[in-house]
């Protein structure tokens, strides 16, 4: 297999005297899409901002393109092509929809790669991102486009946190909590951009707690329980893991009637 396009090595991470993550590592490669899961407090969001960095780690390493990214600025990181989504959504609610995305179509990655899918969209600025919004969902036709970022609904957010990182057409994607909040058929609706994103190369981290979801689109899943890496596999074999069982979920019975073939 080829080198992996991020490789994390023993991250830890302590807030004073609580240790958010203790030494957890994994890799990913050119268009593998990866769910992390686990408890509330478990290290999740932690990972996220350390791999992104939005927090500094106090100890191991963060490669991409095996290049040491470690501790970098945030908006070098999303420079190289890393970018990521936030839980809560945080748009320019008094800017509408297609200018959230004028504003890091100006930024020098978007410059150099020309946008989603480097550089065979044409025109001003303005143009780019509502074919930018069309690409994810947004009806190019209708008023919700130009509609200010502050009336959207939940699910029109999301997809717009999805479309700034686009935006900068970037090599990795960090979702957390990207299906939270939908409905069944906004959830439905998305998925099939992620699985787009993955057929163009784009690698993608997702964060959920709508497991059922998240296995049908992931090819691993990693677990974490007190900042730890408890384990990876497919989602067939972390939910057959009674460790998993019994740290995530306390107790089998939640399980039962859980697809995620």
């Amino acid at each position: 297999m080829s080198n992996p396009i991020l490789d994390v090595q023993d991250i830890s991470k302590a807030f004073g005297g609580v240790v958010a993550l203790n030494r957890v590592s994994f890799r990913l490669h050119k268009g593998e899409v990866l769910g992390v899961i686990g408890p509330n407090g478990s290290g999740k969001t932690t990972v996220v901002n350390c791999v992104t960095g939005f927090i500094r780690v106090s100890s191991g390493k963060i490669l991409f393109r095996g290049r040491n990214i470690t501790n970098k600025p945030a908006h070098k990181i999303a420079d190289m092509g890393i970018t990521r989504t936030f839980q809560i959504m945080r748009p320019y609610y008094s800017l509408p929809a297609y200018k959230n995305l004028v504003v890091p179509l100006f930024s020098p990655r978007a410059r150099r790669t020309g946008g989603w899918g480097g550089g065979g969209k044409l025109g001003d600025r303005e143009t780019v991102g509502i074919d930018i919004l069309e690409d994810i969902g947004f009806e190019r036709d209708s008023y919700i486009p130009y509609k200010l970022a502050s009336t959207l609904s939940t699910g029109y957010l999301k997809r717009l946190e999805l479309a700034r990182c686009l935006s900068l057409n970037p090599e990795v994607v960090l979702c957390d909590e990207i299906f939270s909040g939908l409905s069944m058929s906004e959830i439905a609706s998305m998925v099939p951009l992620i699985e787009r994103l993955q057929d163009e190369g784009v690698t993608v981290i997702m964060i959920e707690h709508r497991l059922r979801e998240l296995f049908r689109v992931a090819d691993r899943v990693m677990v974490l329980n007190f900042g730890e890496k408890l384990t990876e596999g497919t989602p067939e074999e972390v939910m057959a893991n009674s460790a998993v069982q019994e740290a995530y979920f306390g107790s089998e019975d939640i399980l039962e009637g859980l697809d995620y073939a």
